[in-house]
């Protein structure tokens, strides 16, 4: 039969316990590039409290938005021919997944829509670079049916890796088209 203070006695123990859980904070890598994360945030500090506001049709969805994420532009890439080459990333860095960048212009959609079952056999990860409206990202989302697409601009690793033109797959076999 168990007493009264045994439950109060483990309860005491995992309370002093999780006292010497808490760690400090580790910074594994810092590229130089560190932004903070406060920005990011507020999308959620204007969001009404949900029980509140009911979402009504045509309601933004704050940071879940795609109008949000619009326009997205890297005007250092262009819709053109890329001449393959072999990659050679700066300070002997390995690429650790191929991933290919893309926009919503026709020859990126008929390159996508061609290439999808390679891209998804090699395991690769799609940025969408240049695209106007909602109906872009949906037709990008359309043709690539499950193959994971980030809309994000490339400007940085355009110029990392001297692109031009797009679509572009990069791999460690190097860069082609």
């Amino acid at each position: 039969m168990r007493s009264a203070a045994q439950p109060r006695f483990l309860l005491a123990t995992l309370v002093l316990w999780s006292g010497f859980a808490v760690a400090e904070l580790a910074v594994i890598y810092d590229s130089g590039a560190t932004k903070p994360l406060a920005p990011y945030l507020e999308a959620f500090s204007e969001l009404p409290a949900a029980a509140a506001v009911e979402a009504q049709p045509g309601d933004s969805l704050g940071a879940a938005d795609l109008r949000r994420l619009l326009p997205i532009r890297t005007p250092a890439l262009t819709p053109g021919p890329v001449a393959p080459r072999p990659l050679s990333l700066p300070n002997g860095a390995t690429l650790p997944r191929p991933f290919f960048l893309i926009g919503a212009d026709p020859q990126s959609r008929q390159w996508l829509e061609m290439h999808r079952e390679r891209l998804a056999e090699i395991h690769a990860v799609g940025m969408l670079v240049n695209a106007e409206s909602v109906a872009d990202l949906e037709a990008i989302a359309a043709i690539a049916r499950g193959l994971p697409i980030l809309p994000a601009s490339a400007t940085d690793i355009a110029e990392t890796l001297g692109l031009k033109h797009i679509p572009v797959l990069i791999s460690r076999r190097g860069i082609e088209q």
